[in-house]
Order: structure tokens, then sequence, then C-alpha cells
């Protein structure tokens, strides 16, 4: 009989949450999808492409909102199997409200693991690949930037001609060895600007050791100056935030080439970050379910669904809040980046801790 009632309980939780996820995953197709058509509406495409796109992107989201998803699923899941009275048989089998939330918070412990190892892989491949695919497309875009193993490259319309730029990475407010291209509307050759340094603190970027060569009668002309500026509508800020981009980073990825990535340019405390973010994932889940426990557990009358509703909204939005709140404060130096992650997971957890004593003796 145990094992029959742990079967209906962790089937159910998993079926209510894969609904969840596929509603969430319809409403994040539609959004992303009027931005990928955006992005396109000037090029000569037909639809099935940025619905590829969106389709690659859309599982990198429901990731990142996944602890939320969680929390409405158990709170929708323990929520109607208080109204359709089998909490009350589950509790004549010697099923506590203790052991029922222990045995759903830890189905959402063993997941968020699960998806780790085997989800975040897939999904980070396939940010890759989005990222790859939307980089074709930079012909028909006035400005983009792309990093690859060639270094940064950035394309941008300046003053009604096309600049494009090749360098490496940025490092301490310069990129080393750039090459620039200014283009006019048929695409020929302005002038072609060489620089060993350049300093993109700020959006008028500072040229050092310049050689800028220019087409007469077919023949590049060499012209050399010690300082030069151009003004861009990148910083070092802009791109350097470009670069760090989470959803192509995997866990596995990450866990077992942490020396190589560093070596590749990645700084440790983007890959710090990173990483603790994906650790705290599975407690994250954990402490989710432990509060929707807590709220739908606390009451067996149907009359509280609305208050339910209300006090889950307002528990997201907090959540989101003190989440992101603290993440902002790793970020500024105020507090360590790796405490700023872990900070609200504790909180919650001492949180959910009383919670789930006091719905225990109920």
């Amino acid at each position: 009989m145990n094992n029959i009632i742990l079967n209906f309980l962790v089937k159910n939780f998993l079926k209510t949450i894969f609904i969840v996820v596929l509603i969430f995953y319809c409403f994040g197709l539609i959004l992303t999808l009027f931005e990928e058509i955006e992005f396109f509406k000037n090029t000569d495409i037909n639809f099935l492409t940025p619905l590829l796109l969106t389709n690659l992107q859309v599982p990198s989201i429901i990731i990142q909102i996944l602890p939320f998803i969680i929390f409405i699923s158990s709170m929708w899941f323990m929520a109607r199997i208080r109204n359709n009275k089998d909490l009350l048989t589950l509790k004549i089998f010697g099923y506590s409200n203790f052991k029922i939330f222990f045995i759903l918070a830890f189905t959402s412990f063993v997941l968020g693991w699960l998806i780790l190892f085997i989800v975040n892989p897939i999904t980070s491949t396939f940010s890759i690949y989005y990222e790859k695919s939307k980089s074709q497309f930079s012909k028909d875009i006035d400005h983009l930037i792309t990093f690859n193993k060639n270094g940064l490259w950035i394309k941008e319309t300046v003053d009604s001609k096309q600049r494009i730029i090749s360098a490496k990475k940025p490092n301490n407010f310069n990129l080393i060895d750039v090459t620039i291209f200014h283009l006019d509307v048929d695409s020929n050759l302005i002038e072609k600007i060489y620089s060993k340094k350049v300093d993109i603190k700020n959006n008028l970027w500072k040229l050092n050791e310049t050689s800028i060569f220019r087409p007469v009668n077919g023949i590049l002309v060499e012209e050399k100056f010690n300082n030069f500026e151009i003004k861009s509508k990148y910083n070092y800020e802009k791109i350097n935030n470009l670069y760090k981009n989470f959803n192509t980073m995997s866990f596995f990825n990450i866990t077992t080439n942490y020396n190589g990535l560093i070596e590749k340019g990645y700084s440790k405390s983007f890959l710090d970050q990173n990483l603790h973010s994906m650790l705290s994932l599975p407690f994250f889940l954990f402490i989710m379910t432990a509060i929707a426990s807590i709220f739908s557990l606390s009451t067996l009358k149907k009359t509280e669904n609305f208050k339910l509703i209300i006090v889950g909204l307002i528990t997201s939005v907090s959540t989101f809040y003190i989440n992101d709140l603290s993440l902002a404060l790793g970020k500024i130096e105020r507090i360590p980046l790796i405490i700023s992650i872990w900070v609200p997971i504790v909180f919650l957890s001492l949180f959910a801790f009383i919670g789930i004593l006091q719905i225990n003796e109920k």
C-alpha cells in the first residue's frame, strides 16, 4: 500500500509539473516569437526560421524560471488533493503533512539534479546553435556583435556607412589587434583601420598606434597616427555583458573544464556565479516546494483557494526581488558574489523550516 501511495504522489506531482511547464512553454513561445519576427522583419526568410530559433531559446528560459514553475505546480497539486479529499485519505493511511511535503520536495530536489546533468547540456547546446544560426543573418542586420574562436566581431551602421570590427576579446577596457573596415552602401571599401590597442571604456574609442589604409587609384595608401578616435554604439560594459551568456554554459562543461574556460578568457567571477547558480537549483526547488506546502496544507477549506492564489503571486514576486537584490549586491561587491547566490536559499530555508513544523502539527 505504501508503494501504491508513493507512486500516486510522485506520478501525479510530475504530471502536474509537466502541465505547468507546457503552459509556460506556450507563453514563452508566443512572447519570444514576436521578438524573433521583429529581428527578421527586414530579411527575406520564411516563418519557419524565427519559429525554429524560438523553440531553441524557450527551453533555457524555462530552466531560468523553473523554481517558480515548481512553486506553482506544488501549490496546484496540493490544493487539488486537498479539495478532492485525497489529502484526508492519505492521512487515514498514516501520511502526515510532513511526510507528504518531504516526498514532493525530495522529488523536486532529484528533478533539479536530473535537469543539471541531462537537460541543461541539451539546452546549452540549443543556445549555442541559436547564436550561431542568428549570426548567419548579420548581413541583413544593422547592429550585431558575436564571439567565436577567431575573437570578437562587431557590425554596426554609423553615419550611413557600415562598420565591421574584428579583434581579440575585451581585456581591461581594451581590445587588442583591432581591424576596422568602413564600407559604403554598396559594400565598397572606404578605409581599413588597424590598431594594436583600442580603449573602449566609453563610446568614444581611443586607438593607439593606428594605421589607416584608404584606396587611391586602386592602391591602398597607408597613413599612420599615434592617437586616433572613433565613435561607436558599443563600449566595454555593453560588449562584456553580451559576452556573458549564461545559457550557452552547461553545468557539465563548467565542472569538467573550469580551468580550460578560464584560459579561453572567461572571468573567474563569471564562471563561479554560473556554477553556484546551477548548484543552488536543486535546493531552490526543494525550498519552493516546502513553501508551497506551508500555504497549501495549512488548511482543508476549499474557500481558501483564492487566498492561496494571492499569496502565491506575492511570494513569487517577493522571491524574485530577494534573489535579484542579493545578486545585485554581489555584483557590486557589497557582499561576496558566491554568498549573494546562497543568501536567498538560506533565508527561505529558515522560513520553510519554521512553517513545516507548524503544518505538521495540523
